[in-house]
């Protein structure tokens, strides 16, 4: 699971995996990280000094999850770029960090054409559409549905990507939505067009180098999503 509060990555993992992300022998695997701070939370409290560069939080329980939850929403943490979370039981982790959250689920979609991909420009910051889900509807319809009403493109849909977690406050509410992404071609973009009542200025199309450069200014969440379906794209060719 990974959350994205505060645009700043949070990723918990079980014991198993965390037994590995301090392994001396893999140092040189291309997905270590060399982490800039390690607590171990049975060893020592979590303090707000820790929460700089990235940081490798072991042996986490709900209480470790509710203490950094806590200073995330109570303290500057500009430095900190990443959080990875050794739980002792993952599950008790992940229930303990959606506690503090109403949850809301949406789905969405990374569209392709051509080998291009369609970014839309909203409130200042490239995005990828979405939107929460209607009641009763499943996420594939939901995200078919959002694609054509934010961008005016019908597409289909194939696999889905992978699933992000990132919180917002809505009229004094702390929100935690539950994104499902899923790669979708264009069936037809002749009525293509921004949506402006939700504050969509423009939709373009970019090539990966252009995408790359855009990105630049967009969320950690959606770095994150194009990442993980650039893994397959790539993979596949």
């Amino acid at each position: 699971m990974i959350v994205f509060i505060n645009d700043r990555p949070i990723r918990l993992v079980g014991p198993k995996a965390a037994a590995q992300l301090t392994n001396p022998t893999l140092a040189n695997h291309p997905a270590f990280i060399d982490y800039d701070q390690i607590v171990d939370a049975r060893l020592e409290a979590l303090k707000q000094d820790a929460l700089r560069g990235h940081l490798l939080l072991l042996n986490a329980t709900p209480a470790t999850v509710s203490k950094l939850i806590s200073l995330l929403q109570k303290t500057d943490a500009g430095q900190l770029l990443s959080v990875t979370l050794g739980c002792l039981d993952k599950e008790d982790c992940e229930a303990a960090i959606k506690k503090p959250f109403k949850i809301i689920k949406a789905a969405g979609g990374v569209i392709f054409k051509d080998d291009k991909m369609l970014l839309m420009f909203r409130r200042g910051v490239w995005d990828l559409p979405k939107g929460k889900l209607d009641d009763g509807e499943s996420s594939r319809q939901g995200a078919v549905r959002e694609v054509k009403e934010e961008t005016g493109v019908r597409v289909s849909i194939s696999e889905r990507i992978c699933t992000t977690w990132h919180t917002y406050t809505l009229n004094g509410n702390r929100i935690l939505k539950r994104t499902k992404w899923y790669q979708m071609a264009v069936l037809d973009d002749s009525r293509m067009a921004p949506q402006t009542e939700e504050d969509i200025e423009k939709l373009a199309w970019f090539d990966r180098r252009e995408t790359k450069l855009a990105l630049a200014n967009s969320f950690s969440s959606i770095r994150y999503v194009v990442d993980e379906v650039s893994k397959r794209v790539n993979g596949k060719a």
